[in-house]
């Protein structure tokens, strides 16, 4: 039996599909992201909170755990530090326990680049040293350090990834999400956080998905990967793409400054050369992923 928190989420829920066809899958979410409807039916869900409610019964009989479960949104950390950190490290530490407790000793987690912070070096290697500039960085990075000690001290096995943007098909939050909710609501202005130009890589789910899989071929202790694109597309394209596939010319009032938010990382690249050598590489790049994503939210509204 394979455990998914989190896997009413948009990538929980993509993960779901593939991991219903290997094994019995048990999914755990409080839905405060993720959606019912978002879960293949041949999945078993609970409505369970990490941080609080009882979850060892859950894991008995699991194999291994994969843990999705967490706030999604970069930009609450400024505003709601303490929803960062009991639904990321609390929850992730009870998850743990529960684990250690009941004996089961494989753990894939999803991790961020937002871990690296401002990184000096791009593309980003996974060697890189982590100096989280947000919450949510830094909450999960806490995450990892977590999962990376039950590993030596319990001797778990942990597949860590680090993700750029991932977007596509149920997703519920993020730039792409955010514009056409806003074009919606008013197709002659687009508001743009920033000034335009950050730079960042974007991956599309269906190779997000794949260069999970790929990474379970590793066979260390403590697996740590990045997931992104090779390239990048800049905020102000974005714009530009949504506004295209939605047939509007809005204008554009940037809200200035370099960054989006507190804690926003303007530039961010992933170097993607371990997985590569594992035999993975994405089909999509970021303008690519972008188009696609906006033509799945379009079509999710119908």
């Amino acid at each position: 039996m394979i455990l998914v928190t989190g896997g009413a989420g948009f990538i929980g829920s993509h993960l779901v599909d593939r991991l219903v066809e290997l094994d019995k899958v048990v999914v755990l979410d409080n839905l405060s992201s993720g959606r019912r409807e978002f879960v293949n039916e041949e999945a078993e869900i609970h409505i369970v909170d990490l941080a609080e409610d009882p979850i060892e019964n859950f894991l008995r009989g699991a194999d291994e755990v994969w843990h999705l479960a967490a706030n999604p949104d970069v930009r609450i950390g400024s505003e709601k530090p303490e929803e960062i950190y009991r639904n990321n490290v609390l929850a992730t530490y009870r998850l743990l326990e529960a684990m250690r407790k009941v004996g089961v000793r494989k753990i894939i987690f999803t991790s961020t680049s937002t871990v690296y912070g401002e990184a000096k070096q791009i593309p980003t290697p996974e060697d890189c040293p982590a100096h989280p500039i947000s919450i949510y960085g830094a909450s999960k990075l806490a995450c990892e350090a977590l999962i990376e000690s039950y590993c030596h001290t319990f001797d778990f096995q942990a597949y860590i990834y680090r993700f750029a943007n991932v977007i596509g098909k149920r997703s519920t939050h993020g730039v792409v999400y955010d514009f056409i909710k806003k074009l919606r609501y008013n197709p002659h202005e687009l508001e743009i956080l920033g000034n335009g130009e950050q730079n960042k890589s974007y991956i599309y789910i269906e190779d997000c998905v794949s260069a999970i899989f790929c990474g379970l071929n590793a066979e260390e202790k403590v697996n740590i990967f990045n997931i992104g694109s090779e390239d990048q597309i800049r905020v102000r394209r974005i714009a530009e793409i949504v506004s295209e596939e939605m047939g509007l010319n809005p204008r554009f009032r940037f809200t200035g400054g370099d960054r989006g938010w507190k804690g926003d990382v303007p530039v961010m690249l992933l170097s993607v050369e371990k997985l590569k050598a594992l035999g993975w590489r994405p089909k999509f790049r970021s303008e690519e992923a972008v188009r696609k994503a906006v033509r799945d939210l379009l079509e999710d509204e119908n």
